[in-house]
């Protein structure tokens, strides 16, 4: 990836080039009405160090509010058709989704009536969600130790692992095909006049004025607000997952199981299984941190998998690692679009966690504001920053 841009003035410059970055750049290119010049820049070319190549890659449709449910229905759709949906080129493939589904736990009645309210709304949306007894659950995956549970949760229309690294690998590449300039280099400074953002300053000290500026920057959000002056409610919190295999495998597969202690458990290939956990403590964290923490395993997660599904006493870990979640602390939500006192700074950050689920209808959803000044498919302005600023948090019942 080239260190210079071409030209000293873009239209729009993105911060940031992984899924959300890349999904705004090619939604770009594909609203007729948008003719402006686009730059990505991007700190990590190998993407390796990003929240998208730490994701465990899962789409559900299990949320608490309609507008998280449709859009994660919007991507579904959009995935199965993936190829026609890029201009019909060959070599991009149609995705799938592995339905096994999400399965939550409730261990008390407090949240079994979030669950129950839960379905209502995601019924409403069209989602195909059933509540099950414990004895629905014995019946239907016999594995589990149901001790304390007093009911369940799952849908299994697209709901489960998707390939979430091919649809990056192709909003990238076809954003680049059609003359979305990408360069490497980090964002250190945002020079702002008033309610005006003139341009961006790279460590290596060119600038670059911009018409927009959009903050795509991931765990690093809150820093890049904070070059323009501006407070953002999110910070990175890291996230382990594990993957291994038992010494006696399940007979069916494992659904998304989300056990009332918080850590979740699923099916990862035949004979394989993920897990993954926040830490205990979570706190913030800083965004180059991608340290395991290997007591965490020993002492909370494998207890409570063994206890959950006595099968997983006898396993073996084949690979570990740590990523980071955008965390919004207000509410576990987005925020997107622009800040209400400095319009040309836009926001695309805080997804808690289910960012690559949302990367289609929220790239869409902000090419449309650019161009047009309002959404036009969704109506994406709840995420927008006037909550932050009101402190009036738009809550989501179902954050893992």
């Amino acid at each position: 990836m080239k260190t210079v841009p071409e030209k000293s003035s873009y239209d729009v410059v993105i911060i940031g080039g992984a899924i959300m970055g890349s999904s705004l750049a090619w939604w770009l290119t594909e609203n007729t009405d948008f003719n402006g010049s686009v730059l990505v820049v991007e700190r990590d070319p190998s993407y390796q160090w990003c929240s998208t190549a730490h994701t465990n890659s899962c789409i559900r449709q299990q949320f608490s509010t309609e507008l998280n449910v449709r859009i994660s229905q919007f991507t579904a759709e959009f995935i199965k058709d993936l190829r026609a949906n890029m201009g019909g080129d060959e070599r991009v493939p149609n995705l799938s989704v592995q339905n096994y589904g999400y399965l939550y736990l409730a261990g008390d009645q407090a949240f079994a009536d979030v669950l129950r309210a839960n379905q209502k709304v995601q019924l409403a949306a069209g989602a195909e969600t059933r509540l099950l007894t414990p004895d629905q659950i014995a019946a239907d995956y016999p594995f589990y130790d149901l001790d304390g549970i007093v009911l369940g949760s799952i849908n299994t229309k697209d709901e489960g692992y998707w390939d979430g690294g091919t649809l990056f690998e192709w909003f990238r590449r076809k954003a680049q095909a059609r003359g979305i300039e990408y360069v490497q280099g980090e964002v250190t400074a945002v020079t702002r006049k008033g309610g005006r953002i003139e341009s961006v300053t790279l460590a290596d000290g060119q600038t670059i004025a911009c018409g927009q500026v959009v903050n795509a920057a991931g765990p690093r959000a809150a820093r890049v607000a904070a070059m323009a002056g501006l407070h953002l409610p999110v910070e990175p919190r890291k996230r382990y997952t594990w993957i291994f295999t038992a010494e006696t495998p399940l007979d069916r597969e494992l659904p998304l199981t989300i056990d009332p202690s918080g850590v979740h458990v699923r099916q990862d290939g035949p004979t394989t299984y993920l897990a993954g956990s926040k830490g205990d403590p979570d706190p913030a964290a800083d965004p180059s941190d991608f340290n395991m923490d290997h007591g965490l395993w020993e002492n909370h997660v494998w207890p409570i998998l063994a206890t959950r599904i006595p099968a997983f006493e006898s396993i073996r870990i084949v690979t570990e690692w740590t990523g980071h979640y955008a965390y919004n602390t207000l509410d576990q939500n987005a925020v997107l679009g622009p800040h209400p006192e400095v319009e040309n700074f836009l926001f695309m950050n805080g997804f808690s966690g289910h960012g690559l689920q949302q990367s289609p209808a929220m790239g869409r959803g902000l090419a449309e504001w650019i161009t047009h000044g309002e959404y036009r498919s969704f109506d994406l302005s709840p995420f927008s920053y006037d909550r932050v600023a009101k402190g009036e948090a738009m809550v989501e019942g179902a954050v893992i």
